[in-house]
């Protein structure tokens, strides 16, 4: 994708309204670009989290899931139970029950629990059948479940559609010994299905076992995680939630796009993108605080560069093991904003190299480079560009290309900004997929006039104190600013 297709992209935008990272109405000129609209992108990254939890018949299924439950108290979970789904017997089949095989796949309303999984990825409430095991039909009332952050999907053959199995993000197989099985479904079927024993017997000699061997025990290979012992296995379930707790803890973008890294956020970090996002906050309060989550941005932008191992000896005579920094690094500032950023660099890296490019608003939407100094051996360096606002993307695609014109290399450049709008993420994560992106925010998105929302103001008037002060900081409407959305 060339620059051209890029300016193409926010002309085609012009006069219509983003709300949130919402484009409906976004006609995209460029195929390239128009893979992942901003519609889609959100559709992608509001998905929850699906586990899939598969094994034999009273292998401990429900138990594993039940202490992934407790252990994610402080997350929205929600249990689907595969054997809500069963289709309800015939008035033939009912005379015959004994013969009729539970844990055949056939047994299963496959389309109806597509569906439901499919609203509730979609964030739609939905109604679950009631299956009752006495009667062998749906009951009143079936059981509402709401939309959650994770869902937890449960059966003995979920494993088996290939349509479900792709709609999870994680899949687990509880492998459970066949006479530990037997003993648990004999229990279990005698008290809570009401059947006797040489019924469960019976059953288990003619449909289970045979059922286990050709459909269950084949799925076991699509699986991610295999927990031997079911909920005895503590350390397993414990390495699942710590897992899952990591996935829950990247910013939705961060699932689409790998080379972007959101600092973890923290009531301080959020205390000071109040502040420094508040109109009224004083040019003193701005500095003082966007100062210090640049300095954050900064140091977490430093910790992805490369490093070598070193040994030191300490004070006491010990031998520390530790790294080396990274020596050939130089920060390239996107005037005038990203001027900001410059002595959070100078303090974490002394006597570091820092280059200047300047990109105009004007007579080429966004993309007329103006000016640029840099150091003449930046090609053998690591490049930090600093700007503070990421927003329709447009400077971002020009001060990287110049990067890469003048021999950087595409992984050696770490774009440091205090906040991302989604489509400016898009824009460059896109065309340079090697490159990392480090921000301390996203943004819900840019408004019909391509401004960051909710956004800061012009960061570059606020930070330097050439705001007019009779004016409320807000977003104008002209375009003749670039701090504010790139």
């Amino acid at each position: 994708m060339d620059s051209k297709s890029v300016e193409d992209m926010i002309e085609a935008s012009s006069g219509v309204h983003f709300s949130g990272f919402h484009m409906d109405a976004l006609e995209m000129r460029n195929t390239e670009v128009g893979q992942l609209t901003t519609s889609a992108a959100e559709e992608m990254c509001r998905q929850p989290f699906v586990i899939g939890v598969a094994g034999g018949a009273a292998s401990g299924k429900t138990t594993v899931c039940d202490m992934i439950i407790q252990q994610l108290h402080d997350q929205r979970v929600v249990l689907v139970n595969q054997d809500s789904f069963y289709h309800d017997l015939t008035e033939e089949e009912l005379t015959r029950v004994h013969e009729y095989n539970f844990d055949h796949p056939d047994a299963f309303d496959t389309e109806q629990l597509l569906c439901a999984m499919e609203k509730l990825r979609h964030g739609q409430a939905v109604d679950i059948p009631n299956y009752d095991f006495k009667s062998y039909k749906n009951v009143f009332p079936a059981r509402r479940v709401n939309p959650s952050d994770v869902i937890i999907l449960e059966g003995i053959l979920i494993f088996h559609d290939p349509r479900i199995r792709e709609l999870m993000n994680m899949k687990i197989f509880v492998d459970t010994d066949a006479d530990v099985r037997l003993a648990r479904r004999i229990r279990r079927d005698i008290v809570e299905k009401g059947r006797d024993i040489a019924t469960v017997l019976d059953q288990y000699s003619k449909f289970v076992k045979p059922a286990f061997d050709d459909f269950i025990l084949p799925t076991k290979k699509y699986a991610d995680i295999i927990i031997p012992r079911g909920g005895d296995n503590h350390v397993a379930i414990d390495l699942i939630v710590q897992h899952i707790r990591t996935k829950l803890g990247q910013h939705d973008m961060c699932k689409i796009y790998p080379n972007l890294y959101v600092i973890q956020s923290t009531f301080q970090i959020r205390g000071m993108h109040t502040l420094i996002r508040d109109s009224q906050t004083t040019k003193h309060d701005f500095v003082f605080y966007a100062d210090r989550l640049i300095r954050l941005v900064v140091e977490h932008g430093l910790g992805h560069l490369p490093f070598t191992e070193k040994q030191v000896t300490t004070p006491t005579g010990s031998v520390y093991t530790g790294v080396d920094f990274c020596k050939r690094l130089c920060g390239v500032s996107v005037i005038r904003s990203g001027e900001s950023m410059e002595n959070a660099l100078r303090a974490c890296c002394k006597g570091i190299k820092i280059g200047k490019i300047l990109i105009h608003r004007e007579g080429d939407n966004g993309q007329q480079l103006i000016y640029e100094k840099l150091p003449q051996d930046i090609s053998d360096r690591h490049v930090l560009l600093l700007d503070p606002i990421l927003g329709t993307g447009n400077s971002a695609v020009q001060a990287i290309s110049l990067l890469i014109s003048k021999g950087v290399p595409e992984s050696n450049i770490i774009f440091l900004n205090l906040i991302s709008a989604p489509q400016g993420v898009h824009v460059v994560c896109k065309r340079f997929p090697r490159i990392k992106i480090v921000t301390s925010e996203i943004e819900t998105g840019l408004n019909e006039d391509f401004r960051v929302i909710p956004g800061m103001g012009e960061f570059g008037d606020r930070y330097f104190g050439t705001d007019d002060d009779d004016q409320p900081v807000l977003a104008p409407k002209s375009r003749d600013t670039k701090s504010s959305t790139d």
